[in-house]
């Protein structure tokens, strides 16, 4: 995928685009967020979904502070009707374990897709938003989640961030605005340290010089808390969200797709 493809603009142009009008519905479930431009990037994704595959009915839910929330979703759907649950987060989680598959039990015919992340395709995205904010290869980078107590959350980030450094030469490290460690500051200050030629310095640091920025890479989806926290952490740059791109609707279609397949 080019990386015009990755950085935004229209849903028209990708390969995903399929007819689907008796196809199950797919039922975009997002965190929720108070943040109206982190609301509304997130219906332009579900907006997005519909448009590369027209006749197929994308629903809107929340497992957090919007409305409408999953479990009712869930319980109003038509009756006959079958459904896949399509997370519209980065990492399994909580919210994936828990407050999506009690969703799903509920409903006979319901069933849950994989969650957007990780994904080689948003490591690739991480690197179009640094080069955007000019990060040069002598910036240490953090590699910012929102973070769960969940084990397997703070895997699937580990696992993008070795897809992001295959991409670049940078120092990088994950870290987390919650629920696990270490914390984004942790992690700045950790870097300032061993720019310094600190205590954390030495064999952890690699081979790349330290003398440049420490930039946040942020690994969220949309504007919000957790992105707001970032600007607070004390580092000298924070990119930008992952939306709006396109790669992140044909994503959520290909889990829908497998999640169909897989119970086939």
């Amino acid at each position: 995928m080019s990386r015009s493809n990755l950085k935004g603009g229209g849903w028209g142009g990708s390969k995903v685009t399929l007819t689907a009008m008796n196809s199950p519905i797919l039922i975009a479930c997002a965190h929720g967020t108070s943040s109206t431009e982190g609301a509304a990037e997130v219906n332009a994704l579900r907006d997005g979904i519909a448009a590369l595959r027209p006749g197929l009915d994308v629903r809107e839910a929340y497992v957090d502070v919007q409305d409408p929330e999953l479990p009712d979703v869930v319980a109003g759907l038509p009756a006959g009707e079958t459904a896949v649950v399509v997370p519209l987060l980065l990492s399994v989680g909580y919210h994936v374990k828990v407050d999506i598959a009690r969703a799903v039990k509920s409903r006979r015919g319901t069933r849950a897709a994989a969650p957007l992340g990780p994904d080689p395709r948003l490591a690739a995205l991480l690197d179009v938003r640094l080069r955007e904010a000019g990060v040069t290869d002598n910036d240490a980078v953090i590699l910012a989640a929102a973070g769960s107590s969940d084990p397997t959350a703070a895997q699937n980030v580990e696992e993008l961030t070795v897809q992001l450094r295959a991409l670049r030469s940078n120092r990088i490290v994950a870290a987390y605005g919650a629920s696990a460690k270490p914390s984004v500051p942790e992690a700045v200050a950790m870097l300032r340290e061993e720019a310094a030629g600190g205590a954390g310095a030495g064999e952890s640091a690699g081979a790349v010089d330290l003398g440049g920025r420490v930039v946040i890479a942020a690994y969220l989806l949309a504007p919000g808390f957790f992105h707001d926290q970032l600007h607070k952490a004390g580092a000298d740059l924070v990119t930008a969200a992952l939306l709006p791109s396109p790669v992140l609707a044909e994503i959520a279609l290909e889990r829908y797709d497998a999640a169909l397949a897989a119970g086939a």
